[in-house]
């Protein structure tokens, strides 16, 4: 199997683990606590990118580079995600009056497209495959 084959294959499954850990939590937060709808989103959604991005970086780009570099570009990244996909989430499940889930796995499919690329070419592009477990692999 070709390795990006992989790396996007590897991508989806923690990508998946990540939107299961962000249901739950959003589902806890929501329907258990009801919290507004935008905390329960933005909290569950913050757990899921930590443990998407740590799992990634290790498995998936297998990147040697700096943590707290990486880390900031991801963060770059949520800090055009996060407000954009807040505000769709309230425009659709609030105004519109969309299904809360829908709107919420409307927002993980764009997550899950947009993060791959940006990670693969931006955050990774220079450092992938260089970590440990690579080199140990190679």
């Amino acid at each position: 199997m070709n390795t990006e084959l992989r790396r996007s294959l590897k991508f989806l499954l923690f990508s998946i683990s990540a939107g299961l850990i962000e249901i739950g939590t959003f589902t806890l937060l929501n329907e258990l606590l009801h919290l507004p709808y935008w905390v329960s989103y933005l909290t569950a959604l913050v757990l899921s990118v930590l443990w998407n991005f740590t799992f990634n970086r290790r498995f998936t780009f297998q990147s040697a580079e700096n943590v707290g570099k990486a880390m900031a570009l991801v963060f770059l990244y949520y800090l055009v995600f996060t407000p954009l996909s807040t505000m769709l989430e309230h425009h659709l499940a609030g105004v519109r009056g969309w299904n809360e889930y829908l709107v919420t796995a409307i927002n993980m499919i764009l997550n899950f497209v947009t993060e791959f690329l940006y990670q693969r070419f931006v955050v990774y592009r220079n450092s992938l495959d260089t970590n440990d477990r690579a080199t140990k692999n190679a």
